[in-house]
């Protein structure tokens, strides 16, 4: 495992993270990992492309109902 040295980080991010991490009842180390590793984490391009048309239009985008799937006859 690799060592991360943060410095210059604000008093007040600081304290939010502390915050945080106690209610995920972590340590702040164990808290700022978490928070990295879904930062850096590999997405797909479904999630991508979503995300993309979201910003585009200003709203998520709202899947319709869908209907019961129709009797199959295999007679």
């Amino acid at each position: 495992m690799a060592t991360l040295t943060l410095r210059n980080v604000p008093e007040e991010t600081r304290r939010a993270l502390k915050r945080r991490a106690a209610r995920h009842n972590r340590s702040m180390e164990a808290e700022a990992r978490a928070i990295l590793d879904a930062a850096v984490a590999p997405r797909g391009f479904i999630e991508d492309w979503l995300d993309s048309a979201e910003d585009l239009r200003g709203d998520a985008l709202e899947l319709p109902d869908r209907s019961a799937p129709r009797e199959l006859d295999l007679s």
